[in-house]
């Protein structure tokens, strides 16, 4: 039965009678991140092997034509289409884990995830069926973007609920941990795969990590469903005093949507810039003379980096802030912006390596505290919806057209770097804005309404 919400801008009584958690049950909490972060793990892992897949061989495969550069623009068109539907599945699962919980919502998006890349995985290429294989590539692309639409918000909250207020950016830090592991594990699963001969690769090979992912899914399914629910949720469900008939989640948020808004802007430059260091980033490197497996094995190595980083900023924001640290990671993204596509464009592998890897560093400055910050937003009866809706905007806007801009901005300035750096900087600008704007979250107790809704 669903509970009923109350208003995001006004506290409750059930949330002046919650606490939030104490960090007692470390046992609990330590089953809590590793949940999150294997379905985080596996959610990224599909939806950024298509990232990769998309600059390598969907393309000719899918959308073939006599200009390799339109079939490149045309792949990455579908991956926008991924993008274009997270909102959608932070809405649909936003409102339902408001009203019924975290944990059920969060089984059926991992359920999702492991279908749709197992169907793309066996999916006839355009030269078998014609039409119909992009059409169906595209509707897979669409399902995996509702399933991480869903994911994230609800695997932050559960560890961002389950833990303390003051170490609440450690344990999300390592539950974000889960995209750059999913992007490491897509990464590498690609390098094995493009060793096979190229025939081979674009015949049958790309298809064996989409496969792959069948195993992913069945071990992270058997740890979720061990998970109990969110404390704060189920206490403030238990004690909810307001009318069955309250307006849904999204309809509350967008009654005063600044919090939504902040959380949307302030995401903008992590994934805009995310976007240029890794989809993009093969097609540039490639069409500038360097090979293929030299950019992937760089990515690897960013992976590797961020694996670091991210928790390393995360738990930094339980220090001096969430605002400080994702300030600092957008200015230095501006000011590094240019001399980033200088050192790329030099020809060299020493060059590239140090350029994408201080890059790496820079973003993961802006998207580590986000999980965190977003979190303390907004209040329980809205929180699913607010994190979910916000950040999924933030990657849409930032992430989910930009491979698609940077690439026909390309185009039509004969190959120069110059628009790269330039979305690169305007979005920085947008995360400085809103980080300035937005008030300090850090040890926010979630058991009471958000920062920004008060």
């Amino acid at each position: 039965m669903e509970q009923p919400a109350s208003a995001p801008t006004e506290e409750t009584n059930t949330a002046r009678d919650v606490q939030s958690p104490p960090s007692g049950d470390i046992a609990q909490l330590r089953k809590v991140t590793l949940s999150s972060l294997l379905g985080t793990t596996i959610e990224y892992y599909d939806f950024l092997l298509y990232s990769t897949m998309a600059a390598l061989v969907f393309g000719d495969l899918f959308f073939p034509s006599t200009n390799s550069a339109v079939s490149t623009i045309a792949a990455f068109g579908t991956l926008a289409a991924g993008y274009v539907a997270r909102p959608l599945g932070g809405l649909v699962f936003g409102h339902f884990g408001d009203r019924l919980g975290r944990k059920s919502m969060l089984v059926i998006t991992m359920v999702m995830m492991g279908i749709a890349s197992f169907a793309i995985g066996i999916l006839p290429t355009y030269d078998q069926i014609g039409m119909l294989a992009p059409v169906l590539l595209v509707t897979l692309r669409l399902v995996q973007g509702v399933a991480v639409g869903g994911e994230w918000g609800g695997a932050a909250l559960m560890v961002a609920e389950h833990s303390d207020d003051r170490r609440r950016g450690l344990w999300t830090g390592l539950m974000q941990l889960g995209s750059p592991i999913g992007f490491l594990l897509s990464t590498s699963a690609v390098m094995l795969a493009t060793l096979l001969p190229d025939e081979s690769f674009e015949s049958w090979g790309w298809r064996l990590p989409f496969i792959a992912s069948a195993a992913l899914l069945a071990i992270g399914l058997y740890v979720r469903m061990s998970v109990v629910e969110s404390p704060v949720f189920e206490q403030a469900a238990a004690k909810a005093e307001v009318a069955a008939e309250a307006k849904p989640p999204v309809l509350q948020l967008l009654r005063r949507p600044r919090p939504l808004i902040l959380a949307c802007a302030v995401g903008i430059g992590p994934f805009a810039m995310t976007a240029l260091i890794t989809s993009h980033i093969i097609a540039y490197t490639t069409s500038v003379g360097y090979s293929s497996s030299t950019v992937m094995r760089v990515l690897v190595l960013m992976s590797v980096v961020s694996i670091v980083t991210i928790p390393g900023f995360s738990a930094l924001s339980d220090r001096v802030g969430r605002r400080a640290v994702s300030l600092t990671g957008a200015a230095v993204a501006v000011l590094y912006a240019f001399p980033l596509y200088m050192m790329i464009n030099t020809g060299s592998i020493a060059l590239l390596t140090v350029a994408l890897l201080f890059g790496q560093v820079v973003q993961s400055a802006m998207y580590a505290p986000l999980a965190p910050m977003l979190s303390e937003m907004f209040g329980t009866d809205v929180r699913y919806t607010g994190v979910s809706f916000g950040y999924q905007f933030a990657s849409l806007i930032g992430a989910g057209f930009t491979p698609m801009i940077a690439a026909s901005l390309l185009v039509a300035s004969d190959g120069s770097s110059l628009p790269l750096s330039l979305i690169l900087v305007g979005t920085a600008c947008v995360t400085i804005l809103a980080a300035w704007i937005a008030s300090e979250t850090r040890g926010k107790n979630l058991a009471v309404g958000g920062t920004e809704q008060n």
